[in-house]
């Protein structure tokens, strides 16, 4: 069994949304990956969800099989989501995460439907029969606020909406099978 875990330094400008705690590890038959998003809800998001209007945080994850002179090779490429909304009438929040099979999960809780939209845990990346023992290979990972799609009548009202689009750097944790 093999652990990897990639801690990384704090930016200069900690405002900016970054992925951290990158865990890759496995199971008897699958490689996992764990994962969290830091900074992803500044005031004007917190604001915008409280008032109803949804947001989805998408993950991009890629398995590569390092290869010396000649491209890496990909294996696998996962594209997630996760969607929260905001019920006024029922004072709850609604998280949906697609790799989950877009179950809906209700929270009452601001700070548990943020953790629930930040993090990945246990994330089945490939099966450990398509990797070749003592190989080298990288996950490279990335989140980004999708841009919102609001009935028209809103856009007058919340031009400022497309401001507010963020975007982590890839991250790549290294590590052999």
């Amino acid at each position: 069994m093999f652990i990897g875990l990639l801690l990384l330094p704090q930016p200069g400008n900690t405002q900016d949304a970054m992925l951290t705690n990158i865990i890759v590890t496995n199971t008897r038959d699958d490689l996992l990956v764990y994962l969290t998003v830091k900074n992803a809800f500044p005031r004007d998001i917190e604001q915008t969800i409280q008032s109803g209007v949804p947001a989805t945080f998408s993950y991009y994850i890629n398995l590569y099989k390092v290869r010396n002179f000649w491209p890496d090779s990909e294996i696998t490429e996962i594209d997630i989501t996760h969607t929260i909304k905001y019920d006024n009438l029922k004072k709850e929040y609604i998280v949906t995460r697609s790799w989950e099979g877009n179950r809906t999960i209700s929270v009452r809780s601001y700070q548990e439907a943020k953790k629930l939209m930040t993090e990945i845990d246990s994330l089945a990346i490939v099966s450990l029969a398509q990797l070749e023992k003592s190989k080298q290979y990288q996950i490279r990972a990335k989140a980004k606020l999708s841009k919102l799609t609001l009935p028209f009548y809103l856009h007058y009202v919340l031009f400022f909406v497309s401001l507010w689009d963020f975007e982590t750097d890839w991250y790549t944790v290294d590590f052999i099978y």
